[in-house]
């Protein structure tokens, strides 16, 4: 009987003093190695995109920056790395230590949480469709609020593609989706919304699915803009935030207490402004109202 006590003692404090090295682990990484490394998706404007040579650019880029000032309150001088990941390595990375903050457009999910932690919410959007003026009937009747715009060209047949970024939570719902129901419309899965929109344009895929924010943005950088539209039902509820590593209730306090503290500063508004223009006096009281109460 003493023996199994002092096992299960043992066992015990093994458990707490893993814990708490769990918990101390991200500060005291990036103190001694005097740099905190932000992991960001390359291909996600207005949310993180980059150029040769240059460091990274963005809303989440931006937010990112504002966690690794207050690092620097406790580590004078910090360097700040910037790594580029992909969604389909981002997560481990950030669960392996190789990033200490994983910044883009990145939704919140309990799957993801199983790998990594989310600071509080950055953005809240949700997934629709970038669709060609010529764009079959159906998915504009089932993606835009108004009428058809007009019916798909006679020589330009449809080819029941939709095409969605490898690795999101939008190809995962549709796909979830089709599997429930007999369909002759397939997914295509593309490597970067770049990749999606060239299909798109080239009459290759009928549709381009992702959140709507991003759709936004996207179109601008079409061959012509005026060519295409993008939904205005959302399907998807896609909260962002930032990945950060689990069990480490500290780091995340440092985190949500940076944003938190932006967000009630007269400098969120003028940064929703540079990103989102004209809708950004809306996204700033829908973030004030998910954020940690002060």
């Amino acid at each position: 009987m003493a023996k199994c006590m002092r096992r299960l003692l043992v066992a015990n404090l093994a458990l707490c003093l893993s814990a708490f090295a769990a918990a101390a682990a991200t500060l005291d990484t990036i103190t001694e190695r005097n740099s905190v490394r932000i992991g960001y998706i390359a291909d996600e404007a207005p949310f993180s995109s980059s150029k040769p040579g240059i460091n990274p650019t963005g809303y989440a880029i931006d937010l990112c920056g504002k966690i690794a000032d207050e690092l620097e309150r406790q580590v004078p001088q910090l360097k700040r790395e910037y790594i580029e990941m992909t969604l389909a390595n981002g997560f481990d990375a950030v669960k392996n230590g190789e990033v200490d903050l994983l910044c883009g457009a990145i939704t919140v999910t309990l799957k993801r949480r199983e790998i990594v932690d989310f600071s509080q919410p950055i953005f809240l959007t949700g997934a629709t469709a970038l669709l060609r003026k010529d764009s079959p009937n159906y998915l504009q009747t089932l993606f835009l609020d108004k009428p058809a715009v007009r019916s798909v060209s006679q020589s330009v047949a449809s080819t029941r593609v939709i095409g969605v970024r490898a690795s999101t939570t939008t190809g995962a719902t549709l796909r979830e989706a089709l599997a429930t129901q007999v369909s002759k419309t397939r997914l295509a899965d593309f490597e970067t919304h770049e990749d999606g929109l060239t299909a798109l344009e080239d009459h290759k895929i009928d549709a381009y699915i992702a959140d709507q924010v991003l759709l936004i943005s996207l179109a601008k950088r079409a061959r012509d803009p005026s060519s295409l539209e993008i939904g205005d039902r959302l399907f998807t509820h896609e909260p962002y935030a930032i990945a950060l590593r689990r069990d480490d209730a500290n780091f995340r306090l440092l985190a949500d207490r940076a944003l938190t503290y932006f967000y009630l500063s007269d400098d969120f508004l003028p940064l929703l402004e540079t990103y989102f223009g004209a809708e950004a006096p809306m996204l700033h009281t829908q973030i004030i109202m998910e954020h940690v109460p002060y």
